[in-house]
């Protein structure tokens, strides 16, 4: 009888991680339900995650709540006023209820494992952004800023997303140059000047940015200001296109209600 020592490495992994969960059952990190397996989500709390699904901007990938919402090319008012600095952009789901639970815990309360959650349901939501790219990179943390809070959440998303996806990832492709207040609570024109400048490609990563079709990985986007500093550095540094995925998007409150005759997009799974 073979020992687990002399077991295939994928068996072995299996058979401890079927051991790990006899002995701390999995549960819903939303309601603590418990669940047949990690890093998932219970049936309400998927539902109350509120994926986002067309229509919504082809540039931005904010969700319309009708599909007259979108003017030029299916783009939003804010991108057919000022078009952003990448290519597209797309979010798993948007930024509320359960969802923004989640990810203010990720970010802030130092539950990492979340990463494995939010994956998949990135892959999912771009999947087109994903098949067109090369490289992936994060949003980088300021030095100050990372040492604080110990990890860079951008990095743990982008490292679960390449290792489903087979894309090789670079995650220090990025650096901010300065420290960046936090851009909560403030205006789209307010977070463009704040990111203005504030980030670069890191001068030893030059030569693997260069005619790259690059995914930009972040946790949350609003105004798409920190997406489009990146996406300018990295045009700087030679890439040939740059696109941006979340894991949530908050929804855009000046986009127009439904007109009459519109059906209601039903942001859902």
């Amino acid at each position: 009888m073979q020992s687990i020592g002399q077991l295939p490495l994928s068996l072995a992994r299996r058979t401890g991680s079927a051991a790990l969960n006899l002995l701390l059952p999995p549960h819903c990190p939303g309601c603590h339900a418990r669940l047949p397996e990690p890093d998932h989500l219970c049936a309400a709390c998927f539902v109350g995650c509120h994926l986002i699904a067309p229509p919504l901007c082809t540039a931005c990938g904010v969700p319309f709540a009708h599909a007259g919402q979108g003017g030029a090319g299916g783009m939003c008012p804010n991108c057919l006023a000022q078009p952003p600095a990448f290519r597209a952009a797309r979010g798993a789901m948007a930024y509320q209820g359960i969802g923004k639970d989640l990810i203010l815990r990720f970010k802030y309360a130092s539950e990492t494992g979340l990463a494995n959650l939010f994956a998949p349901l990135m892959c999912r939501a771009g999947a087109d952004l994903l098949s067109r790219a090369t490289l992936i990179v994060a949003v980088p943390l300021h030095p100050t800023r990372l040492r604080a809070r110990g990890y860079n959440q951008a990095v743990l998303l982008g490292r679960a997303i390449a290792r489903r996806t087979g894309l090789p990832f670079l995650p220090d492709a990025l650096i901010r140059t300065r420290a960046t207040e936090k851009l909560r609570n403030t205006s789209a024109l307010d977070r463009a000047q704040t990111m203005l400048g504030a980030i670069s490609a890191r001068a030893s990563r030059l030569p693997r940015l260069a005619g790259q079709h690059i995914l930009v990985i972040d946790d949350v986007m609003t105004s798409g200001a920190t997406l489009s500093a990146c996406a300018n550095a990295l045009r700087e540094a030679g890439a040939k296109s740059i696109d941006g995925l979340v894991a949530a998007r908050v929804k855009a409150p000046q986009l127009q209600p439904p007109a009459a005759g519109y059906p209601l997009n039903r942001i859902s799974a």
